[in-house]
């Protein structure tokens, strides 16, 4: 692909690299194995990267059958140059720290145009969530079945949470304190 950025295609290549499969098939299989925690995707965003995936080879039409007055159901397997890609992408997303972009740092880089009791009110309640996902998440991340392996993004999630409940319960304290400053400035302001 001309571009590593839609970790869908990533994911597509990794699942065909085990065996050929049907996009549905594809599809069905990263939601059972839970990577739409991952990974955002519908039915329909499979479709078309396997289409993007075919038309850069790095995928292979292997097998097209029809059962009755069904359509047609092509079956698709990753090509060498679909590997070699999967390698080099992986290597590049686990070797290589990058800068993201989450919704919540944009947040409070603008956090000042609210009111600081607002934002203590909207952090508390992001906090009680933030708890209760980490429930959740630490009872997948102790799974074992099939192997522990395949739950480190689980792992690395409960890190990140735990992360973010540690930051937000600090933030909440700071507040307190810039209160009078920060509610002064927001009145001048608005």
């Amino acid at each position: 692909m001309s571009s590593r950025k839609n970790l869908l295609g990533l994911a597509v290549l990794a699942y065909l690299s085990q065996r050929p499969m049907h996009p549905y098939e594809l599809s069905k299989t990263l939601r059972e194995h839970g990577d739409d925690r991952s990974i955002k995707f519908t039915h329909g965003s499979v479709y078309m990267v396997v289409e993007q995936l075919l038309k850069a080879g790095l995928i292979a039409e292997q097998e097209t059958t029809r059962e009755g007055q069904r359509p047609e159901r092509t079956v698709y397997g990753i090509t060498p140059d679909g590997r070699a890609e999967l390698q080099a992408w992986l290597r590049d997303l686990v070797g290589v720290p990058r800068h993201e972009y989450p919704a919540f740092g944009s947040a409070l880089s603008l956090v000042s145009a609210l009111h600081p009791d607002v934002v203590v009110e909207l952090l508390r309640e992001r906090l009680e969530r933030l708890r209760e996902e980490r429930v959740t998440t630490a009872k997948l991340a102790e799974g074992t079945e099939p192997h522990p392996l395949f739950l480190v993004e689980e792992v690395y999630r409960l890190g990140l949470l735990d992360a973010e409940i540690a930051f937000v319960e600090r933030f909440i304290e700071r507040i307190a304190e810039w209160r009078p400053m920060w509610a002064g400035y927001h009145e001048q302001n608005s």
